[in-house]
This record gives C-alpha cells, sequence and structure tokens, in this order.
C-alpha cells in the first residue's frame, strides 16, 4: 500500500511539473508575441486596424520644419492633393496614445538616441524631428550632418537624436577586388554604443540588382561570390546583426528596436489595380489588410528575432503601410517628374505613425527611460 501510494505520488509531482513548464511556455510565448510587433494597451494590438480621416492630422506642415529633405516634402515639391495628409492610424480595439512631443523629451532627457539603417531610417528620423520641433517650436535645436552621421539635438532638453546610415547594419567594405558585403563581419557596430536606445532598420538595398546592386561581391568566411539568393544573404547578415547585439547589449540600460519591413508599391497587381504604381494614388486601401499579403523579408526577420537572447521589439509597421499607396512621393520627390519613388513616403505622412506607435509601444511596456 505504501509503495502505491508513493508511486501516486511520483506521477502526481511528474504531471504538476508538466503542467508548470506548459504554463512557462505558454507565458514566454506572450511575452516573445509582444515584443514581435503584439505592443499592447489593454489587451489591444496597435498594429492591426485601419486608416481613418481626421482633420487633426497631420502632426505638422512640412513648410514649417527647418529640417525637411527635399526628396521627403511633397508639398513643397509641387503635390497638388492633400487628403493623405489627413489619416490617422486606428486599431481595431483601442485607440493609442497620441503623440505627445513635450512628454517626450521630458522621458528622455540627458538620453541619446541612435536610428541606424538605410534611407527609410533616414525617413523615419526625419519624421520624428519634425515632430519634435513642430510640440516645442521655441525650444533650443541643433542639426548637424557629418559623413553618415546626423545629429539632431535639444539642447535645453539635453535629448540627441541621431541617425547612422548603414544601409545593411554589415560591412560594406571596399577591396582592390571591388566592393565587398561581409555578410559576416559588423566591425561598423563598435559606433553604436553607448545608447538609450537603438532603432534598427534593413532590407531596401538588399533587393537592388543590375546597375544599381552596390556590391561586386559578397563574402561569408572564405566563400566569396558574385552574388546569391537575397533572402539568404538578408537572413546570414540580419543573424550576424543579432549575435552582435546579443553579445554587445545590455538590454537593462538600451532599449532595442527593428524598424518593421517598409513596402513599396510600384506594382498595382497587389491592390488588384494592373498597370497601376504609387503615381496618382489619392487614398489608403479600404480595411484592414493588403490583397498581396506581407513581402517574404517579414518572415526573415521575426524569425532572427524570435532566436535572439537580447528582446528586440518589432515596430511592425509592415501591414499599416501597405494600406498606403497614396504615401508616397512618386513624382513630387528630389528627382521631379524624371523619377517616380514608390519606395519612400513623403513628410509629414506614414512616418509620423511609425514614430506614433514608437511613442505608444514605449507607454505601453512601461519601459520609458527615467
Amino acid at each position: 500500500m505504501e509503495n502505491g501510494f508513493r508511486s501516486f505520488c511520483s506521477i502526481l509531482a511528474f504531471a504538476l511539473g508538466l503542467l508548470i513548464i506548459s504554463c512557462l511556455q505558454q507565458s514566454n510565448a506572450t511575452l516573445l508575441y509582444d515584443n514581435l510587433g503584439g505592443s499592447k494597451l489593454g489587451g489591444c494590438d496597435f498594429f492591426k486596424g485601419s486608416w481613418v480621416e481626421d482633420d487633426a492630422y497631420p502632426l505638422y506642415n512640412s513648410s514649417a520644419c527647418p529640417f525637411i529633405e527635399k526628396e521627403f516634402d511633397c508639398q513643397g515639391n509641387g503635390r497638388p492633393d492633400k487628403l493623405y495628409l489627413q489619416y490617422r492610424w486606428k486599431p481595431v480595439a483601442c485607440e493609442f496614445p497620441r503623440f505627445n512631443g513635450e512628454d517626450f523629451l521630458t522621458r528622455f532627457k540627458g538620453k541619446k538616441i541612435l536610428f541606424v539603417g538605410d534611407s527609410l531610417s533616414f525617413n523615419q528620423w526625419q519624421s520624428l524631428t519634425c515632430m519634435l520641433h513642430a510640440s516645442a517650436p521655441r525650444s533650443n535645436f541643433t542639426y548637424s550632418r557629418k559623413g553618415g552621421l546626423s545629429t539632431f539635438s535639444v539642447v535645453d532638453g539635453e535629448v540627441s537624436v541621431k541617425l547612422s546610415r548603414n544601409p545593411f547594419l554589415v560591412d560594406l567594405v571596399t577591396e582592390k577586388k571591388g566592393k565587398v558585403l561581409k555578410l559576416d563581419s559588423i566591425e561598423n557596430g563598435r559606433n553604436w554604443k553607448g545608447y538609450d536606445m537603438l532603432i534598427f532598420n534593413t532590407w531596401h538595398w538588399w533587393t537592388h540588382k543590375g546597375s544599381q546592386k552596390p556590391w561586386d561581391y559578397i563574402q561569408e568566411g572564405k566563400t566569396i561570390q558574385k552574388d546569391m539568393d537575397r533572402l539568404v544573404a538578408f537572413r546570414k547578415g540580419l543573424t550576424t546583426w543579432s549575435k552582435w547585439v546579443d553579445t554587445n547589449i545590455n538590454p537593462n540600460v538600451t532599449e532595442v528596436f527593428f524598424q518593421g519591413i517598409s513596402p513599396t508599391h510600384y506594382n498595382g497587381s497587389e491592390w488588384n489595380e494592373t498597370k497601376s504604381t504609387c503615381n496618382g494614388q489619392t487614398q489608403p486601401i479600404n480595411g484592414s489588410s493588403y490583397p498581396r499579403g506581407p513581402p517574404p523579408a517579414v518572415a526573415v526577420v521575426r524569425d532572427v528575432l524570435r532566436n535572439m537572447k537580447v528582446a528586440v521589439t518589432l515596430l511592425d509597421v509592415t501591414a499599416l503601410s501597405q494600406l498606403r499607396k497614396d504615401g508616397h512621393p512618386s513624382i513630387y520627390g528630389s528627382d521631379g517628374k524624371v523619377g517616380n519613388d514608390c519606395s519612400h513616403w513623403c513628410l509629414a505622412g506614414v512616418p509620423d505613425t511609425w514614430n506614433e506607435l514608437l511613442y505608444a509601444t514605449l507607454i505601453s511596456q512601461g519601459k520609458a527611460i527615467n
């Protein structure tokens, strides 16, 4: 009888152990989902929703932003329509906190923020500088650019928001044989240390081919080749970056974000308008889903972030940006009517929403920097 009771207790303990492990795994999965773009406030996912008209937008006038770049200043470049400026992102089940620039500056007083990435990082960084300027126009701002580093500082608030142009995150170096993209090297990372918040981005330049391909060779270890499958190369490069973050970043000191894949709108068949591009589009796509679905790079980003030791929060802006076929410069960018830019975004415009979501995510996660 005693042996039977012991056996029963052993089985019960084993079952309870399995239950506890299962609960922990489910809890970890929930936390992981939150990091990978599921930023929530009271159970609401900020990144699932639709665009609605709102007369309170835009958040600033591009003509009043002294830092605006010509390539993003669609109104200054003669774009005649204005409805694209008056859309607000509305999550399905809630309202996320409205951007408050003065509060942002207070939260980050004495702190340093760095955007690292390609021209889409530049787009988002430029947006944030204009938003902060509009929120506190009487503050003492400085703006400078030296090489690949741009710096926006609020002198009296002791806040700096910098941009480091690095389109691949991994190293692109010039050697005797030509330009070499090194998938397993990230020497540039030494310049990313010592910041309170990092916002990374890469993908745009991984897709360029022909005369626009920015490298002559791709190298991994001792293997050198002219080219390779771009998604495979992207995964390898992003994995190198993830290892750098895991090795060099203390999450108790530095908050890390990854800006999600920014979509393009060159192919109208993706939204059921054959032979169309972003040129001439004046309204978003209705509803909350894009007919074509997400680009394949999205799955790569999620997979790499999911396997990291350091928690990196994904600003999951892909789906909401896919709906904004009307938000690009098209012929109102820096190249004028000889070009058609359906990659970058007008300012004011969609990147302002990315920054609103960045701000809301910081508040919702309770990770405001003190």
